[in-house]
């Protein structure tokens, strides 16, 4: 009698803890699965991106600035939405830039200031998906 508790026992745990590993490795394989999706290839980066075209514009101290910029949306949808306001783009990076002068964009920071400005304006505007990041890709400032 007291073997056949003992082994009823251990059948009990061992089936507990074949239970639990096999609970444990379904959710690390489904965690795995969730963090390899997370982040979208560089096709679907350059396919979801807009490439603003060449802008020259006075900044307020009399200086101008030449720069082009590629915004990096969501999706491909939202880059198709971005690239039909393509003219409200440009007014608010011209609008932007002539309220900076040389010195605010001067150094990494006016960059990254210049760059969130533009994501928080363009968001803003967007309806479907959202503005990711804004990468200046040439800059002249004289």
């Amino acid at each position: 009698m007291k073997k056949n508790k003992l082994l009823t026992i251990m059948l009990i745990i061992l089936v507990t803890i074949t239970l639990i590993g096999v609970v444990i490795f379904v959710l690390l394989t489904q965690f795995n699965k969730q963090a390899s999706t997370d982040e979208p290839s560089i096709d679907e980066i350059l396919e979801a991106s807009v490439d603003v075209p060449e802008l020259t514009t006075n900044l307020a101290d009399n200086n101008f600035v030449k720069l082009t910029l590629k915004i990096q949306t969501d999706s491909k949808e939202a880059g198709e939405e971005l690239a039909k306001r393509d003219f409200q783009t440009k007014n608010i990076v011209i609008e932007e830039l002539s309220e900076m002068t040389k010195a605010d964009l001067e150094g990494k920071q006016g960059k990254i200031l210049f760059e969130s400005t533009i994501k928080s304006k363009l968001n803003e505007l967007m309806q479907e998906g959202e503005v990711q990041q804004v990468y200046i890709t040439s800059y002249i400032i004289q």
